[in-house]
C-alpha cells in the first residue's frame, strides 16, 4: 500500500451524518476493503453523534492515520480519500473548539506555537540531516525527495503567499532508498504540518 493510500478512505460528514456511498474501484484496479471502511464510518459517526463509549472516541489523529486494506472490488480510492480529508478537518475543529472551551483560547494557541517552534525546528537543520538515517541494511523515504518537499513547507512559513493544502500533505509520496530517512520521523513532522495549516486558517 503506497504512503498515500495509507492516509485515507472515504467518507462524508454534512450536518452530523456520515455518508458511505461510494463508487467502486474499476476492474484494472484496487479499493479499499468495504468492510473495514463501514466499519470505521460507523465508529465515526457514533464518536460525531455522541454515541462512543468515552474511552474510545476517535480524533482527528485517528482519522488521519487510518489505513485499509486494498482489494478487487473494493470502494474506489479516489472518492474515499477526498471524504476522508474533510472528516479529518471537521474533527480537528471539533477538537480545537473543546480545548478552547476547557482551556481558554491562549492555552490552545501556545500549543500551536510550540508545534510551531518544533516544526521549524526540525526545517532549519541541513539537508540530509533533518531526520534519524535507516541502518545499512534498511530502507527509508528517499532524502532527497523529503528536503524537497520541506523545503516547500518552509517557504510557506516564510511566505505568507506561498500555500500549501492539506490534501498535499497527506498525499505526499516518497520513494524509497538504502539508509533513507526514518520514515516514522518523516510521518510525525508531516502530521505536524497538517495540525498547523489546519490551526491557522
Amino acid at each position: 500500500m503506497t504512503k498515500s493510500s495509507q492516509r485515507k478512505e472515504k467518507r462524508a460528514m454534512q450536518n452530523g451524518v456520515v455518508h458511505a456511498a461510494f463508487p467502486l474501484a474499476t476492474k484494472r484496479q484496487l479499493g479499499y476493503n468495504q468492510e473495514q471502511v463501514d466499519s470505521f464510518l460507523s465508529r465515526a459517526r457514533a464518536t460525531y453523534e455522541g454515541g462512543a463509549p468515552d474511552e474510545n472516541p476517535l480524533t482527528a489523529d485517528d482519522v488521519r492515520r487510518m489505513a485499509f486494506v486494498v482489494k478487487s472490488g473494493g470502494y474506489s480510492a479516489r472518492y474515499v480519500d477526498a471524504a476522508m480529508d474533510r472528516l479529518e478537518e471537521v474533527f480537528f475543529e471539533r477538537e480545537r473548539r473543546a480545548q478552547v472551551r476547557s482551556e481558554g483560547e491562549d492555552a490552545w494557541w501556545d500549543d500551536t506555537r510550540a508545534l510551531l517552534s518544533e516544526v521549524r525546528g526540525r526545517l532549519q537543520r541541513p539537508r540530509g540531516k533533518r531526520f534519524r538515517r535507516r541502518g545499512i541494511f534498511a530502507t527509508g523515504y528517499r532524502r532527497a525527495q523529503v528536503d524537497a518537499f520541506l523545503d516547500r513547507v518552509a517557504g510557506m512559513f516564510e511566505n505568507r503567499e506561498l500555500s500549501l493544502s492539506p490534501a498535499e500533505v497527506r498525499d505526499v509520496v516518497f520513494h524509497s532508498q538504502w539508509r533513507g530517512y526514518d520514515e516514522d520521523q518523516v510521518d510525525a513532522l508531516l502530521d505536524g504540518v497538517v495540525e498547523l495549516i489546519l490551526a491557522t486558517r
